[in-house]
């Protein structure tokens, strides 16, 4: 079986039932987390997933709501007695970044630990990230405050495709990415710089003539984040929900 599970759905300001936007891809063979932040294996054990079936990490961009878990998830791993390799993908900005903050942390230090692989992208539309006998992802470039990716993800036997826009305004790369996509999961912080509105979201899906919209990277706490539907249903009128912490989407429900 190939599932997204969507582990925090809120934007940076995460509240008591939403955490911040992270996700992980689960494959019969490898799983591979979206971004990370809180507490990482807590969230992972309480999706019912093994943090050691965890043979990936993709960091989208350096924000602290998308990547301060991460020291936590090394530290945690290596206590816990891990030992197989994590493969951590992203661009040269966002890893160059991690690398250093973990310096601060002296990692180098940490006896037995666990080997780290990083693997650095480039800046480029459709990069091929990884590719296994299940799924395949190709990262894109969009437009944020920083350096900052999206991904798409192709099951090999269903042939269903779901995206990510990661934060980012309006662009073609997000069109040209989520092309004919069977879900595109967009965030919709607010129209404002580096980040889109549900109405925003809503023209995307339809120029990209994806078959369902999901919602992330909303405010949440006291916002009536429910009204986002509504809002997005004025220029994408086919299917809109709101992404939610611990949903599943299944692309492929076949077991190897």
């Amino acid at each position: 079986m190939v599932k997204m599970v969507i582990l925090g759905s809120s934007y940076a300001v995460a509240d008591e039932s939403h955490e911040n936007t992270h996700m992980v891809l689960i494959g019969s063979k490898r799983s591979v987390m979206v971004d990370c932040v809180c507490r990482p294996i807590f969230r992972l054990k309480k999706a019912g997933i093994d943090f050691n079936g965890l043979t990936g990490l993709i960091l989208t961009h350096f924000h602290p709501d998308h990547v301060s878990g991460v020291p936590l998830l090394l530290m945690n791993m290596w206590i816990l007695k891990r030992t197989q390799p994590l493969i951590i993908y992203g661009l040269h900005h966002t890893l160059d970044r991690v690398e250093h903050l973990m310096r601060f942390y002296g990692w180098e230090d940490w006896p037995n630990f666990f080997p780290v692989v990083f693997h650095r992208l480039p800046a480029e539309e459709m990069v091929p990230v990884l590719e296994n006998s299940e799924y395949r992802i190709h990262a894109s470039p969009v437009k944020h405050l920083i350096p900052t990716i999206g991904l798409r993800i192709e099951a090999i036997r269903s042939q269903k495709v779901l995206v990510y826009s990661c934060d980012t305004e309006p662009c073609p790369q997000v069109v040209r990415l989520a092309q004919g996509a069977d879900w595109l999961i967009h965030e919709a912080h607010g129209e404002m710089a580096g980040h889109s509105s549900a109405y925003q979201a809503g023209n995307i899906a339809r120029e990209a003539g994806v078959a369902y919209l999901y919602l992330i990277h909303y405010p949440t706490g006291d916002f009536d984040f429910h009204s986002l539907i509504k809002e997005a249903q004025k220029s994408f009128n086919e299917n809109v929900g709101l992404a939610e912490d611990y949903m599943e989407i299944v692309l492929d429900e076949t077991s190897l």
